[in-house]
């Protein structure tokens, strides 16, 4: 489990395609206290170390996972992921309950900006539409953000300065596919309601 809360901005060092992708992640944590299975969220995607040096780490990517993300369109040499560690009981909960499992792929339409903030609106596959809703939770890219407004399959956000300085928020641009992962509370109510 996660928070949204990023942690450390890494970067794609390589990429190998075998049966899955491998990537191999430069980042700042010490990974002398990150242990081999342990999960790291990249880019929101719930990810496990398999291999990992002094400011590194490897993870294999499954195919169903490179179907289902940003991964395999937009991860090369370079790019720059937000990356969170899992959740430790005793940890601060500042953002909401991630899981990791990303649910789809949205697309940025507009940003503009609004006073100091960055107004962007989205639009999600419409499988997922009905989970999102004002004043609810999203993790885009791994980002815990609150909803402001929802207008059939599309979204919008607000991106303050900081969360821009501390991701790799300030990189996206319109047309950009980014990692949606629906609230679980959101998804579990809708499937009580279905049910009921």
């Amino acid at each position: 489990m996660f928070t949204g809360i990023i942690t450390d901005i890494g970067r794609v060092v390589t990429t190998e395609t075998r049966g899955d992708m491998r990537a191999r992640i430069g980042c700042g944590y010490d990974m002398a206290g990150v242990d081999l299975g342990a999960s790291i969220a990249c880019d929101g995607v719930c990810l496990t170390v398999v291999d990992k040096g002094a400011d590194w780490f490897d993870v294999d990517i499954s195919a169903e996972t490179l179907a289902k993300t940003n991964i395999g369109e937009g991860w090369r040499a370079g790019t720059r992921v937000n990356l969170e560690r899992a959740l430790r009981v005793g940890d601060e909960l500042g953002g909401h309950i991630v899981s990791g499992h990303v649910d789809g792929v949205a697309r940025i339409e507009v940003m503009e900006p609004e006073g100091d903030s960055l107004r962007v609106r989205f639009v999600a596959p419409d499988a997922l539409a009905r989970f999102i809703a004002a004043k609810g939770s999203v993790a885009l890219n791994g980002t815990s953000l609150t909803v402001n407004e929802v207008e059939g399959s599309r979204f919008g956000v607000n991106l303050i300065p900081h969360t821009r300085e501390v991701t790799n928020w300030g990189e996206r641009t319109t047309g950009d596919a980014v990692n949606l992962e629906i609230d679980t509370l959101a998804r579990y109510v809708a499937r009580l309601a279905e049910a009921g």
